[in-house]
């Protein structure tokens, strides 16, 4: 039987169709905040390493809100070379929305994501492309092994953090937070990124189906301008992002499984104290309910119980009725 692709325009702009004689081979994805100085040299360096490697590529520049002159040294840079490309938002929403919405726009059979800081060695793109052309992954993520940050404030807190995620997500990365990273054009087509959660995106990317995926040690360089855009916080949000992650992959469109169940044991556990406190009143002669802990335990255990339980209904409820509820990810399909 034969495998029917019937390829548009737009959809060899969407999926990893290497048959496509005019797709781009390269897209690079840099998100920024406040760079102006470091992108013409930025750019320059991707460049030379595309056509040097022989990639046609476009770079897509997101200026997350930029307060210095980001966005028109972009303009100019676009004027110059045509490979650059450039989205502006009218003001900070964060790099993960920058990110999706260069996600939309990439139409390279690879897609690489890099920092704009220059941290980040754009040397590292030929031997990441080979590994999504070549050895079949679908995404691979740059390991900064030796890095050049501040132990106590970065390097720490970011092992802790990573050791973290490899535990609840199953993946063995060692760098989930690092910037570069490489994938399949359909995996970033298929895959959302909102609030914090550019630190998830293997773990979001597994969620969707597609779990091969590798590691490269990558060389990280100094900070050659301007200052660092992270705070302290972002450990905070990303492990509230973690826990939003594995439920929303898990349970997403089946929240009655989690909360139902939890709910029904719940309740259970009340009713069975409930059963076991009216026997004993029943049968044991002066034994009361009302002053004993066991009868309120039992009481908020069924409480509880029926709100979880309602909670999942609800949940249900909404799923069921999402215009999204039966969006699914179809791999391939034979007609």
């Amino acid at each position: 039987m034969e495998q029917s692709l019937n390829i548009t325009q737009n959809q060899c702009q969407e999926m990893d169709i290497t048959s496509c004689k005019d797709q781009l081979a390269l897209s690079v994805v840099i998100p920024l905040l406040n760079e102006a100085e470091s992108l013409p040299e930025l750019r320059e360096w991707i460049s030379r390493v595309a056509q040097a490697n022989q990639l046609s590529y476009e770079i897509i520049f997101i200026d997350d809100g930029s307060t210095d002159e980001s966005w028109a040294v972009i303009q100019e840079l676009s004027k110059t070379d045509s490979s650059v490309k450039g989205i502006k938002f009218q003001r900070n929403y964060g790099k993960s929305a920058a990110l999706n919405e260069g996600f939309k726009a990439a139409k390279g059979r690879v897609v690489i994501t890099m920092d704009a800081d220059l941290q980040d060695s754009p040397d590292e793109i030929p031997e990441l492309y080979d590994m999504i052309t070549q050895q079949g992954f679908d995404l691979v993520s740059g390991w900064k092994k030796k890095r050049h940050d501040n132990k106590l404030t970065k390097n720490l807190p970011s092992k802790f953090f990573n050791a973290f995620t490899r535990r609840v997500s199953g993946i063995r990365l060692h760098d989930f937070n690092c910037g570069l990273k490489a994938y399949k054009l359909r995996v970033v087509k298929c895959i959302e990124v909102y609030g914090e959660m550019h630190r998830y995106i293997p773990v979001l990317a597994k969620s969707a189906g597609f779990k091969r995926i590798g590691e490269k040690v990558v060389q990280h360089q100094a900070r050659k301008y301007g200052v660092s855009k992270f705070g302290w916080n972002r450990f905070i949000n990303g492990f509230l992002d973690l826990l939003t992650v594995q439920f929303v992959g898990r349970f997403g469109k089946k929240p009655m499984h989690l909360f139902g169940l939890l709910g029904s044991l719940i309740f259970l556990i009340g009713f069975l104290v409930t059963i076991y406190l009216i026997f004993a009143r029943l049968f044991f002669e002066g034994y009361s309910l009302s002053n004993r802990p066991p009868f309120y335990i039992a009481l908020t255990c069924m409480i509880l119980g029926t709100m979880f339980f309602l909670t999942g209904f609800i949940a249900e409820i909404v799923v069921r009725n999402a215009p999204e509820r039966n969006h699914y990810f179809i791999a391939e399909e034979l007609k």
